[in-house]
C-alpha cells in the first residue's frame, strides 16, 4: 500500500489544481525556478563547508583534537573511539555518516560503541551545514545566539547518548 503514496499525492495535487482551474504546469515550473535560485545562492556556503571539513581531516587536525579530548570523554563515559564522530557530526553529515559506518563495521551495531554512536547520530544535528543552508537561503547574516544554542544542544546529545545507553543497556 505504501508504494501508492507518492502517485496518490501527485494525483491529488493535479486534481486540486484542475478543480481550482490553475495552470499546474506553469506553477510547477515557477517553483522549480525558485528552487534553482535557492540552490545557486547557497552553493558557495556548501562548497566552503565541504572544503573546510576535507582540509581538517587531511591535515590531521581531527586526530589532534581527538587525542586532546580523550580524557574528558573518558570522564563522561564516552568511548574515545566515538570522539571523531562527535567532532564531525555538527560539521558534516556525510563525513559523520562515513565515520559512523566505520564504527559499526569495526565494533558492531550491538557493541557499546555502536549503540552510543547510533544514539548520538539520531540525537544530534549537522549544525553548521543546517545553519549555512537555511540561513543562507533567506540571506540571514546575523545569526545571533543560534550557533551557541545549537552547539550546546549538540553537546547535550553527545553526553546524554552515552548516559542513556548506559542506563538502558547496563
Amino acid at each position: 500500500m505504501t508504494h501508492f503514496i507518492i502517485p496518490l499525492a501527485i494525483g491529488g495535487i493535479l486534481a486540486f489544481g484542475l478543480y481550482k482551474r490553475l495552470d499546474v504546469f506553469s506553477l510547477f515550473l515557477e517553483g522549480a525556478r525558485e528552487g534553482m535560485k535557492t540552490a545557486v545562492s547557497i552553493l558557495p556556503a556548501l562548497i566552503g563547508l565541504m572544503t573546510c571539513v576535507g582540509m581538517f581531516k587531511a591535515s590531521g587536525g581531527l586526530d589532534v583534537l581527538t587525542a586532546a579530548l580523550t580524557p574528558a570523554a573518558r570522564f563522561l563515559h564516552l568511548p574515545p573511539e566515538v570522539i571523531p564522530l562527535t567532532l564531525l557530526r555538527p560539521i558534516s553529515g556525510s563525513g559523520a555518516l562515513t565515520f559512523f559506518e566505520e564504527l559499526l563495521r569495526s565494533f558492531g551495531a550491538d557493541s557499546r560503541i555502536g549503540q552510543i554512536a547510533s544514539v548520538l547520530m539520531g540525537s544530534t544535528e549537522t549544525t553548521f551545514y543546517t545553519l549555512a543552508v537555511y540561513f543562507g537561503a533567506v540571506q540571514i547574516r546575523n545569526t545571533r545566539h543560534t550557533l551557541l544554542c545549537s552547539l550546546a544542544a549538540d553537546c547535550t546529545g553527545f553526553i546524554l547518548s552515552a548516559l542513556f545507553v548506559h542506563l538502558l543497556f547496563g
